[in-house]
């Protein structure tokens, strides 16, 4: 492998099997790659379905509608 400082000069650096897999592991991957967005991005939009219809339905309504309620009850 050579590696370019400038116009005039060269340097060799040997680049072994050992060497490379220490430079691979010592710098991993940061970040998602586009289908990991993509698929991120779904399983968030199916939470939030989910949620959503779980907190419209009746029961879970009147549960926090009631615990609202005691809270403001205390509050004040």
């Amino acid at each position: 492998m050579i590696r370019r400082l400038g116009t005039q000069q060269d340097v060799h650096v040997r680049c072994t099997p050992t060497t490379r897999l220490r430079r691979l592991c010592s710098q991993p991957e940061a970040g998602m790659t586009t289908a990991e967005y993509a698929v991120g991005t779904l399983a968030a939009c199916a939470f939030a379905a989910t949620l959503l219809a779980v907190v419209r339905s009746g029961a879970i309504r009147s549960a926090l509608s009631d615990l609202i309620t005691s809270a403001l009850a205390i509050a004040s």
